[in-house]
């Protein structure tokens, strides 16, 4: 005897909600998860079709020589520093300058790490920060994120960033040699 099975019919999901769930859990995600913000430094380029500016000779006591060689050892003036004495060099140069023509000038080796580098560029920018708080303190009787426009303007002519950066140690050569 033989017994015959009985077709059972398989109960259908109901998936009508499914597209919903879903929308609703990336919604979800995407409004509670964090994204990292990229590091980056601020810097003001000149537009490209704006006339290079001339060239000014500037004298060597107003050159202040920030280098970093390629196992991230950091100098000023020749002398190995910290990144606080950095600070320091940097707020005290630049303080002691009444005039406009001077520079800090940077070089790096190809072999830099960026991590090195842009402690040492924070480390400059915190000196010009500091300068420019202390200004505003002292002439305008508030810190510096309550200066009006002007008071920016007067504080920034008083205390430029003139950076010059030099193309690494490593490329100077090898353009050099390609002549």
């Amino acid at each position: 005897m033989q017994l015959r099975r009985k077709k059972r019919d398989v109960p259908e999901l109901n998936t009508t909600s499914t597209a919903d769930i879903s929308f609703m859990l990336l919604v979800f995600f995407l409004v509670t998860s964090s994204m990292d913000a990229d590091k980056g430094l601020g810097r003001k380029l000149s537009p490209p079709d704006e006339p290079q500016q001339e060239l000014r000779d500037i004298n060597r006591s107003n050159v202040l020589q920030i280098r970093i060689d390629e196992s991230d050892a950091l100098f000023c003036d020749d002398q190995p520093v910290t990144l606080e004495q950095l600070q320091q060099h940097v707020e005290s140069f630049v303080a002691s300058r009444q005039t406009d023509r001077y520079v800090i000038a940077v070089e790096t080796d190809s072999k830099t790490s960026y991590n090195a580098y842009f402690e040492m560029q924070d480390a400059v920018v915190a000196a010009y920060h500091s300068l420019r708080e202390k200004m505003a303190k002292s002439k305008y009787g508030h810190p510096l994120s309550q200066c009006t426009q002007e008071e920016l303007d007067a504080i920034a002519e008083r205390y430029p960033q003139r950076i010059s950066e030099a193309l690494p140690l490593n490329k100077k050569e090898e353009i050099i040699n390609k002549k």
